[in-house]
């Protein structure tokens, strides 16, 4: 198998410490499944072309320009030359410039990953950075000018070496009060909190990426399979939508428990030893309407 090829070579600086660096692609989406356009009727593939929105003749690729829109159809036209007199001078090396707590590092931030590895010599610096981040639990920020823009890079220890994650930058990441502006400022207490936490130690695990498979690409797969081999598949029944109802109840299934359970289970074992049949029906009352308020607050 060839050696994969380094997507950026350069120099990654800690004080006056320097090492040479590789990066290397992470994740690729490369190997999706991906479809041609075809004419339907000739089964030939379809070709992109670009056209004059006015005039709507064909434009060949020598003729073709960036333009940046100022106003409603209005545009500034970019040479190719001045736009890579744009792009800041790079001078290959990543300036670390602050290290900082893993506990701090926000994902919604984070871009695409890269392993960051020594390239030739410098591997000993490499580890050092590496063991000493490991040691202080930290991750690094550094700066550098990445695919023609600069980027901020957050570089955390990652097995025997580093991962270097592109991060967004702040304008590109949304507002969350929008997101959750219509929430209601609702309390979730008593029985409906323990059984959502019950249902959640129950379902405590560990993270394994090799059990989430794409089930949309199998499903492709075997349907070109299929075609292939001039059979259909079997028609999918149609999901049953579930019916809006109880959150109570619907914790208490989830969580195995029936509704006698919970109040057995929370009821005191010596509750009504010795008491009268009709004495220990009003308690049992009060404990059913006690039970039933979070289900109202909730709702």
């Amino acid at each position: 198998m060839a050696a994969p090829r380094a997507n950026w070579k350069g120099f990654i600086k800690f004080g006056e410490v320097a090492c040479a660096v590789a990066l290397f692609t992470a994740a690729s989406s490369s190997e999706r499944i991906a479809f041609n356009t075809l004419n339907r009727k000739t089964g030939n593939r379809v070709k992109r072309e670009f056209v004059d929105s006015e005039t709507g003749d064909p434009v060949e690729r020598d003729d073709q320009v960036k333009g940046y829109e100022t106003e409603n159809g209005q545009y500034v036209v970019l040479e190719p030359e001045e736009i890579a007199e744009a792009v800041p001078h790079s001078d290959k090396t990543l300036k670390i410039e602050a290290f900082i707590p893993c506990s701090q590092i926000d994902t919604t931030y984070f871009d695409k990953p890269y392993y960051l590895a020594p390239d030739k010599m410098g591997a000993d610096a490499f580890m050092l950075l590496r063991d000493g981040m490991k040691e202080e639990k930290v991750a690094a920020l550094a700066r550098t000018v990445l695919f023609r823009r600069i980027r901020t890079v957050l570089i955390r220890p990652h097995g025997k070496g580093l991962i270097a994650s592109t991060l967004n930058f702040d304008y590109e990441v949304r507002s969350a009060e929008k997101a959750f502006e219509d929430l209601p400022d609702l309390k979730i207490e008593g029985e409906l909190l323990d059984l959502a936490e019950h249902i959640i130690e129950k379902k405590k695990g560990s993270f394994d990426a090799s059990l989430f498979d794409d089930r949309y690409e199998a499903a492709v797969v075997e349907l070109v399979k299929a075609k292939l081999e001039g059979r259909s598949l079997p028609k999918k029944k149609a999901p049953v939508a579930s019916k809006p109802g109880d959150l109570l109840q619907a914790l208490r299934e989830s969580a195995g428990l029936s509704a006698k359970n919970m109040k057995a289970k929370r009821a005191p074992a010596n509750a009504n030893k010795g008491a009268p049949r009709e004495k220990a029906a009003r308690p049992a009352a009060a404990k059913s309407k006690s039970a039933s308020a979070p289900k109202r607050r909730a709702s």
